[in-house]
């Protein structure tokens, strides 16, 4: 079992979805092949992962993007205009990052 560290780059591995991994939710086919950066380990069973948006299927990125512009409107909404104003062009077109939790057996380093 590698010793992941935080800040380490790694890839979700690319294998067949078992019963055990639909009855917890850990593991799913679209997973597999991601590459991003260990953000927090937890335990080996729980790793979140920074995903590179450039390894996202076309289908997950438009969702992402999808969720991000949502999450932007819903933040800009709930402010008032003088509180917007302070904001600078960074803080108002914030990116959300695509993050998983996944288990150290699923990961390899690269």
């Amino acid at each position: 079992m590698p010793n992941w560290k935080e800040g380490q780059r790694v890839r979700v591995i690319e294998r067949p979805v078992t019963e055990e991994d639909r009855k917890g939710s850990r593991y799913f086919s679209h997973m597999g092949g991601l590459s991003g950066t260990i953000q927090n380990i937890y335990s080996n069973d729980e790793i979140a992962i920074v995903v590179d948006r450039d390894t996202m299927s076309k289908v997950t990125l438009d969702v992402h993007n999808t969720s991000t512009r949502r999450m932007r409107e819903k933040f800009l909404g709930s402010l008032a205009d003088e509180q917007k104003k302070t904001l600078t062009q960074e803080e108002l077109n914030f990116d959300a990052n695509y993050v998983l939790l996944v288990r150290g057996a699923d990961i390899e380093p690269i």
